[in-house]
């Protein structure tokens, strides 16, 4: 029995938001006081650090749910499957539907329940449900499918990742230039070709230091409502985190496959930020004392920004459909997916395409 992705589908909002678009704002340190150095100094800095230079943001009357129906719909229509015929829906985000300046997020119904009702799905017995799980929240759903359907559970599942980060960033942070929105889905069936999909997953919370990394917390401007709070986090102890632990759960996951790490062609991981991304790839491959293949880590951070849940689903959809400059992928490749994010949580998969 093997677990493998039929279909692929996701949805990039149109509105191209630039670093230039921020040389007016507001930035403040985390007193409140204004930063000293000029915003084109912030901005280059930035897009030296992260490799962005620009990302995407939804319409104001566009939700998390709304996006991931457009990628679940693309993606059934990749996979040629009745969608009356899915087990399940799994469906990562972090912070539900959040208008734009609204105070509280809507998780009421849960947003798989959304997806389910606007893919006019009648089954009852299509399960629907959310996972909070941080950036690798897709990756974990994968996982979860892996797993429901090799216990005989289920056949067909639909995994989704959908954010709107835009919509709880604090436009004072120079932070909040890294995140954007977006949505990724794949449909997950069973195979009888063992040689397909699915070969090995690693999954791990590290929590009783970590667990604070990525927080909820008040504006740099110390003006605005106390009641209304953003996404922060202390990024230097999340980069020293993710490049000193990712790679260890990386190569348990390939060591868990049998496949030798010179047959891995494609990682697609979590585009958080190139430089540590970059930083994780060369530390995996020196474990196995080796340096990283030329084109191994296609990107899509430098235009689509972080995008959470949504960036690995996305990129393997830009990857499959060519839509990556110099990056393929060929029918038996294999391929691994990665990711780090709040909990903190880092997970992995090892899979044939």
């Amino acid at each position: 029995m093997a677990v493998k992705i039929t279909g692929v589908g996701s949805f990039i909002p149109e509105n191209e938001i630039r670093n230039t678009d921020f040389g007016n704002h507001e930035f403040l340190d985390t007193d409140g006081s204004p930063l000293t150095q000029a915003n084109e100094i912030i901005i280059e800095k930035f897009r030296d650090i992260t490799g962005i230079t620009a990302r995407r943001y939804a319409d104001d009357g566009i939700m998390s749910s709304d996006m991931a129906f457009y990628a679940s719909k693309r993606a059934i229509e990749n996979s040629g499957i009745d969608p009356e015929t899915l087990d399940y829906i799994i469906l990562a985000h972090n912070f539900g539907d959040v208008k734009k300046g609204a105070i509280q997020s809507d998780i009421l119904p849960s947003l798989a329940s959304r997806v389910k009702q606007k893919l006019g799905i009648r089954n009852p017995k299509c399960v629907a449900y959310d996972i909070l799980f941080g950036c690798p929240g897709w990756v974990e759903g994968m996982i979860q499918a892996y797993a429901f359907i090799r216990a005989g559970m289920a056949q067909k599942c639909l995994v989704i990742g959908s954010e709107t980060l835009s919509r709880v960033v604090d436009l004072h942070d120079r932070d909040s230039m890294i995140y954007s929105d977006g949505a990724g889905a794949t449909v997950v069936e069973f195979s009888e070709n063992e040689d397909d999909g699915i070969l090995a997953y690693e999954s791990a919370t590290y929590a009783l230091d970590e667990a604070g990394y990525l927080f909820f917390g008040n504006s740099y401007n110390q003006e605005l409502d106390k009641d209304v709070r953003y996404i922060k986090m202390h990024g230097r102890k999340i980069y020293e985190f993710a490049i000193s632990q990712v790679p260890k759960a990386m190569k348990a996951c390939v060591d868990k496959s049998g496949i030798d790490i010179d047959n891995i062609k494609k990682i697609l991981i979590h585009q958080a930020n190139e430089k540590m991304d970059e930083a994780i790839i060369h530390r995996f491959y020196k474990l196995y004392g080796k340096t990283p293949p030329d084109k191994i880590m296609p990107m899509s951070i430098h235009t689509l920004g972080n995008s959470s849940v949504a960036t690995v689903p996305t990129l393997f959809d830009l990857l499959t459909s060519g839509r990556i400059e110099d990056q393929t992928l060929q029918k038996g490749d294999v391929i691994m997916f990665a990711s780090v994010g709040a909990g903190m949580n880092i997970n992995a998969i090892v899979y044939r395409y």
